[in-house]
């Protein structure tokens, strides 16, 4: 890959592959092309357009619990973002920052995250569907983790 822009840094070793998912669904979602899907979870919701995640029949067991109106953080496998990228200069940030300082889906591994609301779940056919997602149709779906306020850091 080519396109990098002035005062990034690209990663010039191979990667290191070490670990092994599975993926638990997929994510149904308006957003065909990247230049059609949003560039984030709040520009997702800006354009009112719900999602579906769908879950893959062994795993839908894993659903109890979960209800429509919980908070949820959905974790995702960005498929077709840059892997070797260690600096990167997005367009809202004209001095850059490192990856790890961007929540940019360029990194070693392009995991997404999006804490969502679950509108309404059918837990037997496996549909959760959720307000919005900044993830492109057809993501391969990582995990699902009830979100905690209380279990997180928040205020200080």
């Amino acid at each position: 890959m080519s396109d990098i822009r002035e005062g990034e840094i690209r990663l010039d070793a191979p990667l290191q592959m070490r670990a092994e998912l599975c993926f638990v669904g997929h994510v149904e979602s308006p957003w065909k092309t990247r230049a059609d899907c949003p560039r984030n979870l709040r520009a997702a919701r800006e354009r009112g357009q719900p999602a579906t995640l769908h879950i893959a029949p062994e795993f839908r067991p894993a659903l109890d619990g979960i209800a429509p109106g919980d908070v949820v953080v959905a974790l995702y496998w960005m498929t077709e973002a840059r892997r070797d990228l260690l600096r990167q200069v997005p367009r809202h940030r004209p001095d850059g920052a490192g990856t790890f300082a961007l929540r940019s889906p360029a990194r070693p591994n392009p995991i997404g995250m999006g804490v969502v609301r679950v509108l309404a779940l059918d837990a037997n056919a496996g549909r959760v569907e959720i307000d919005a997602i900044d993830a492109l149709d057809g993501t391969p779906l990582i995990d699902l983790k009830p979100h905690m306020p209380a279990a997180d850091l928040s205020g200080s």
